[in-house]
Parts: C-alpha cells; sequence; structure tokens
C-alpha cells in the first residue's frame, strides 16, 4: 500500500498502477543504472563490499546487458508509475534461460522494484504481465530462482502458486550462495 499525506494525517492507499514498456537497447544506461540500484538495495547488506562490487561489474556492464537485451529469447520490461522509472523485469525462454528446465517454461529472472515503489503492487503486475507472456508464447509453465535468504521473496512467490522444485548455487562475487527454484504450472 502507499502511503499519501492528507491534512497532516498518514493513510493507506490502493495499490497503485504502473505502465510497462519493454527495453531496448536504447534503455541501456538506465537499465544499468536500476539494476545496479535494485541489487544493491536487496543484497549489498548481506555481502561483502568487494563481492558486490565484482558482481555489478560482471553482472551489469555495458556489454553484457546489451548481449542480453539483444537476445531474441529474452524480454527486459521497464514499469512506469507517472513518468518515473519505478522498476523492471526480465524474462528468458529456450536456450537464454539461466538454467534449462525445458522449451516449454518461461524463466522470470529478475523482479526488481527500486525501494520507494516496494510493497504497492508493481511486483504483482510485473507477475502478472509475465504470465501472460508465458501464456502468449504458449508456455507450460514459469520458474525462478529465489535466495535462500529472502523470505519476503518467498512469501510472494508462494502465494502466487508457486512451488519449491529444488535449488542451486548462484556465485556473488567469491561467496556460492544458495537459491530455491520454484515453479508454477500454468493452467
Amino acid at each position: 500500500m502507499s502511503k499519501v499525506v492528507n491534512n497532516g494525517n498518514i493513510k493507506e492507499n490502493e495499490q497503485m498502477t504502473g505502465k510497462i514498456k519493454q527495453c531496448t537497447s536504447a534503455d541501456l544506461k538506465q537499465l544499468q543504472s536500476i539494476s545496479r540500484t535494485t541489487f544493491t538495495d536487496t543484497y549489498g547488506a548481506a555481502n561483502t563490499p568487494a563481492d558486490l562490487q565484482e558482481y555489478l561489474e560482471e553482472s551489469y556492464n555495458d556489454d553484457q546487458l546489451l548481449s542480453e537485451l539483444q537476445q531474441p529469447t529474452t524480454q527486459f520490461d521497464f514499469i512506469y508509475v507517472g513518468n518515473v522509472l519505478a522498476g523492471y523485469l526480465k524474462l528468458n525462454w529456450g536456450p537464454t534461460q539461466s538454467e534449462h528446465y525445458g522449451d516449454d517454461l518461461l524463466e522470470i529472472e529478475r523482479i526488481y522494484i527500486l525501494p520507494a515503489f516496494k510493497r504497492q503492487g508493481l511486483g504483482q503486475q510485473f507477475y502478472q504481465h509475465a504470465i501472460a507472456t508465458a501464456q502468449k508464447l504458449r508456455k507450460q509453465a514459469v520458474w525462478l530462482g529465489v535466495w535462500e535468504h529472502n523470505p519476503a521473496a518467498q512469501k510472494f512467490y508462494q502465494q502466487m502458486g508457486f512451488e519449491q522444485i529444488g535449488d542451486h548455487r548462484f556465485q556473488l562475487g567469491s561467496d556460492p550462495q544458495r537459491d530455491l527454484i520454484l515453479r508454477k504450472t500454468l493452467v
């Protein structure tokens, strides 16, 4: 819920609705900036500065992001509230999945929302967009990895009907971490 100050009183507001726009290579610098900001916000406190910096430089450099943006089986989408960029979504299918779970699955690799826009329904909106994309692509299921130490994200995905089917290692700098692999079958 968002909070609005009205005559000095804070009250809860309805969920926000954002406008989703697919990213292109022209959006590279914005994508890089929001990627680094949201990743640091989510994982920075739990990792060493050196490991975090190594990951940011490896995963969000110009060449890496441009390569990902140009993949026909990867899609990045921005979400705007008004004219303000609030977050982004990354989807993969086919050979660009971070782990290949089959051609009939779509991977939700990232749903990242800027701190000022968290818990206002934008993640839910991205989730619905991902499901609609999977259905449009005629995928049978969606899957994702969620860090074992991110209970808020785990709870969100459980509420969306995902079930754990395994786990895998996620390397962040010199630190091997564990992601839970969650899957949801589509009707």
